[in-house]
C-alpha cells in the first residue's frame, strides 16, 4: 500500500550542491519608468558595494531612457503618491544593521509552500487507493488533466486537502449494489471540507492474472470485499473452485499479484490495473449485475456558489435532542415544497450514542441517537430550498449543509460479461 507523498510539483526543490558553491540570485527593481534586473554573483545583498554599484547602473540606464524619451511635461508629472519619483532623486537609503548582522530571509508562509492553483496550473486531486483504482478513474473523470495523488486511507485524502497537499479529493460515498460507504459519511462530519460536485462511475470488473496463467490452475482470487461479493456468481459460472481473499482495494490486489509473481492467484480489478501492472485479462466484465455504479463526491476547502441554470443537488446532515420523532416533520418540509430526496442515511450519533428517557408510568428506556444525512434535488440558490432548510432548522438541534453542487448528468450504459 502506498503512502501519501507530496506532489513532485512542489514549489521548493532542494538540490544538493558542492561546498562553497555560489547560488546567484535575481531580483527585479521597479522604478518610475520601467523595470530592470540585476544579478549578484555572491548572493542577494552580499555587500553594500554591490548594492551601490547595481543601483548606480540602474539609475544611469533610466536616466539615458529619460533623455531619449519625449518630454513628459512639468516636473509635477513625476510625482507619485505625493513623492517625487524622478530618477534624478533616486538615492540609496542606508540600512542600519548591527555588527556581523545580515538581512534575514522572509519567513515562508503556507502560500509559499503550496500555492493555490492558478489559471493554467495543474490541479492536485487526492484519492484512496493505488494507481489503477476505480477512485483514480473517478478523479480523472471529475478533473481531467489533473495530477492524481494516491492515499492509503480515506482520512489521509481528507487531510491532504486540509493541509494544502492536494486541492481536491474524490471519494466514494455509495454503490448501487453495495450501498453506502459509511466511513466517508462519518469523515464528512468530522472534517470541514465542502462537497463541490459528484461523479458517477460505472464499475467494470476484470479477472486478472500473470501472463500465460490459465483459469483452471488458479487456487485463489483476491480483491476488495465488495468486488468479491459483486462477482460471486460470475466466478462460479466460470467454473472456478477457488478461495476468496479480501484485501484493501482492487488495484492493490493486482499490484500484489504482479509484484509477488503469484501464478496461482488472480485479482479482480479494472482493465487499467492490468495495463499498469503487466497482467492479462482472463475474463472481462465479470460483475454479477451490469448496473453497477459507484457515486463519488468531490471535496474542496471552500464551497462553490450555487446556481439555478442547471440541475443541482444539496447534501445536509442534522440531529435532534428528541431522537427520531422529528424525522417526519423534516421530510414533510421537503414534500410540501415538491423537493425530491435522492438519499437518506442514518449514522450513530458518536458524541451521544444513547439517550435515556425516564417516564414515571413506563419506567426508564434507552434509545439510540442518530445523525441523518439527506441529499435532495435543489440548489441553495432556490427560494424553496432556503425555506425548507429554515423550517428544518426549527425542528433540529444541529443542521449543517455539506454542499450544494451540480448533479452528474453524464449518461452511461451497462456492461456485459465477456470471457477472453
Amino acid at each position: 500500500m502506498h503512502t501519501l507523498t507530496p506532489p513532485c510539483t512542489s514549489p521548493l526543490n532542494y538540490v544538493k550542491r558542492p561546498p562553497n558553491s555560489v547560488i546567484p540570485t535575481r531580483f527585479t527593481v521597479k522604478c518610475g519608468y520601467g523595470f530592470e534586473s540585476a544579478s549578484f554573483s555572491q548572493g542577494f545583498g552580499a555587500s553594500r558595494a554591490d548594492w551601490q554599484s547595481s543601483f548606480a547602473i540602474l539609475a544611469s540606464k533610466v536616466v539615458s531612457q529619460q533623455e531619449d524619451s519625449p518630454t513628459r511635461g512639468d516636473n509635477n508629472a513625476a510625482a507619485v503618491n505625493g513623492h517625487d519619483a524622478a530618477v534624478t532623486n533616486l538615492n540609496l537609503v542606508p540600512v542600519k544593521l548591527g555588527e556581523n548582522k545580515s538581512i534575514q530571509p522572509k519567513p515562508l508562509t503556507i502560500s509559499d509552500l503550496c500555492p493555490a492553483p492558478m489559471h493554467g496550473s495543474t490541479l492536485r486531486v487526492a484519492y484512496q487507493g493505488v494507481p489503477g483504482a476505480y477512485s483514480e478513474a473517478a478523479a480523472g473523470k471529475a478533473y481531467p488533466n489533473s495530477e492524481a495523488i494516491p492515499c492509503d486511507q480515506f482520512e489521509v485524502a481528507f487531510q491532504a486537502v486540509e493541509l494544502w497537499i492536494a486541492d481536491r479529493a474524490v471519494l466514494p460515498v455509495e454503490n448501487s449494489l453495495g450501498g453506502s460507504i459509511h466511513r466517508n459519511y462519518d469523515l464528512l462530519l468530522r472534517h470541514r471540507l465542502h462537497i463541490v460536485g459528484e461523479v458517477q462511475l460505472p464499475v467494470h470488473h476484470c479477472l486478472l492474472a500473470l501472463p500465460g496463467v490459465r483459469k483452471e490452475f488458479l487456487t485463489r482470487v483476491i480483491s476488495h470485499p465488495q468486488a468479491l461479493a459483486q462477482c460471486e456468481h460470475s466466478l462460479t459460472k466460470l467454473g472456478l473452485n477457488v478461495a476468496r481473499e479480501a484485501v484493501d482495494d482492487t488495484a492493490g490486489a493486482a499490484e500484489f499479484v504482479a509484484s509477488n509473481s503469484l501464478r496461482d492467484t488472480a485479482a479482480i480489478a479494472s482493465e487499467r490495473a492490468a495495463e499498469l501492472y503487466g497482467l492479462q485479462v482472463l475474463a472481462d466484465g465479470i460483475q454479477d449485475d451490469p448496473n453497477n455504479v459507484t457515486r463519488f463526491v468531490m471535496l474542496a476547502r471552500e464551497p462553490i456558489i450555487p446556481r439555478t441554470d442547471r440541475p443541482f443537488k444539496t447534501s445536509i446532515v442534522f440531529a435532534h435532542d428528541k431522537g427520531t420523532s422529528v424525522l417526519f416533520k423534516v421530510l414533510s418540509a421537503f414534500a410540501f415544497r415538491n423537493i425530491s430526496l435522492t438519499k437518506i442515511e442514518s449514522r450513530p450519533h458518536r458524541s451521544r450514542p444513547i439517550r435515556v428517557v425516564d417516564d414515571e408510568s413506563e419506567g426508564t428506556a434507552k434509545h439510540f441517537e442518530y445523525l441523518f444525512y439527506i441529499d435532495f434535488e435543489a440548489s441553495m440558490a432556490e427560494v424553496r430550498a432556503q425555506n425548507a432548510l429554515a423550517e428544518v432548522q426549527e425542528f433540529t438541534s444541529f443542521l449543517r449543509v455539506l454542499g450544494s453542487y451540480p448533479m452528474d448528468m453524464t449518461p452511461w450504459s451497462p456492461s456485459c460479461p465477456r470471457e477472453n
